[in-house]
């Protein structure tokens, strides 16, 4: 048992556990004609008794039955019922379109309830149900409140409330302005543009994942990787001093994890060319600046001569595919700077220090 545990301590560090959950997303997207049936609920099962058994390992419990953390648990199982719902109805709808039937929706519109009284009423029910759970979680669990504020001291680990977890997680990789106005500001302005750079009119009013493969990947693969997964890593393994620990380690204030974090002008000036770094800002971060603008400026240019991507240019038009690049490149920066962060110690690509310009 103790070895099972070391192995699941071992590949929940980040960069074992986010590179198995990429695994396993492009796994579950390509075997989705199997977990979409009867493989959701075997999947549901052994979560569940692997869940219900972690429950006895000491350090587990106090992470996981922790009332602010609670919430998150239910989220997980959320989450991957939502999902497994949303794929099943479009695997069926799929298969339906297929064989020349109509999809599920078309079938159900012409046995339509009226909303009052049948909706109102199931809306109700609801209501009382959920009334009912949270009294009875209010008695079972405690409200996470915690002594009067005290500026003389911080809790360790401080944290952000779970909505912001993923923020949170994002500053260990991206300076402050990056990752707390940059990033948000792009993935809220991302989201309202995707009406407007979505020019796919298949899929409106009905499930599907074949007529909108790429468009599902990416949305499936930017918020459950790269939010969902964030805020667990940031929940259930950053513990003290914000150091990483397995799902069945003690978080031990005292442990340290030595780091040298290192600019990529300090690779190359230093490490690569042997020689000190330049004194004059421009000079000393050209390297980053010239990949920063090979990636978002060279990058789609030259994306376009591949028939997967000539494809959607060809569709959305210069404007459009120009737009939604460099909202899709912004996002894979992301991964791309946690691995780097992860086996290079790479810090910043452009670090300007004279004008607090870090990237």
């Amino acid at each position: 048992m103790e070895a099972i545990k070391s192995i699941i301590n071992f590949l929940s560090y980040p960069e074992w556990s986010f590179t198995l959950s990429i695994v396993l997303f492009g796994a579950a997207v390509w075997s989705r004609w199997l977990w979409t049936k009867t493989g959701g609920w075997v999947m549901f099962a052994v979560v569940t008794i692997f869940f219900a058994l972690s429950m006895f390992d000491p350090n587990f419990f106090v992470v996981v039955a922790k009332p602010d953390n609670v919430p998150i648990v239910m989220m997980i199982y959320l989450i991957g019922f939502f999902w497994w719902f949303a794929m099943y109805k479009a695997h069926r709808n799929d298969e339906l379109m297929e064989s020349g039937e109509p999809t599920f929706e078309k079938s159900e519109s012409e046995d339509r309830i009226f909303t009052w009284p049948d909706l109102v009423f199931s809306e109700f029910i609801c209501m009382v149900l959920l009334t009912v759970g949270m009294v009875l979680w209010s008695i079972l669990l405690k409200a996470p409140l915690e002594e009067p504020a005290n500026t003389s001291v911080a809790p360790n680990p401080s944290k952000a409330p779970w909505y912001f977890l993923g923020l949170q997680e994002m500053l260990v990789y991206f300076d402050p302005w990056m990752a707390g106005v940059v990033l948000p500001g792009l993935i809220i302005v991302g989201l309202m543009a995707i009406p407007y750079i979505d020019t796919n009119k298949k899929g409106n009013g009905y499930y599907t994942f074949k007529e909108r493969r790429t468009e599902i990947i990416l949305f499936l693969f930017g918020f459950l990787i790269l939010w969902c997964e964030l805020i667990v890593i940031g929940t259930f393994l950053r513990g003290p001093n914000w150091n990483f620990f397995g799902p069945y380690e003690f978080w031990d204030i005292n442990k340290v994890e030595p780091l040298v974090n290192v600019d990529l002008s300090e690779i190359i000036w230093i490490k690569v060319l042997g020689v000190g770094l330049p004194g004059n800002w421009f000079l000393r971060e050209i390297f980053g600046i010239l990949f920063a603008g090979f990636y978002f400026l060279g990058l789609p240019v030259l994306l376009i001569k591949s028939k997967f991507v000539n494809r959607f240019y060809q569709k959305m038009g210069p404007t459009r595919y120009f737009v939604g690049m460099t909202l899709f490149l912004t996002m894979m920066l992301m991964p791309i700077k946690m691995y780097l962060r992860w086996f290079l110690n790479l810090k910043y690509f452009i670090h300007i220090q004279e004008f607090f310009l870090n990237l």
